[in-house]
């Protein structure tokens, strides 16, 4: 299962917030972009249960993170 989040950051946290997003099991690629979200993450895990582990309980709670949308890969 392959799952893209993309990242809001507040300002002047991209790095700090990127660094720490690389940093988490599961992650595999994390870039930062341009426009509305500041941070591409890409995830490769079997189940949902990892999905929202890597998601809820790493992500979210990295100081800096404003807001988040997790796309699930379909083809």
């Amino acid at each position: 299962m392959i799952i893209y989040v993309l990242i809001q950051t507040q300002a002047g946290r991209v790095g700090d917030v990127l660094n720490r997003v690389k940093a988490l099991k599961g992650v595999v690629e994390a870039h930062s972009v341009t426009g509305e979200y500041d941070i591409i993450c890409k995830i490769e895990t079997q189940d949902l249960e990892e999905v929202r582990r890597i998601v809820v309980e790493g992500i979210h709670k990295i100081e800096g993170v404003v807001r988040t949308v997790t796309l699930i890969a379909v083809e």
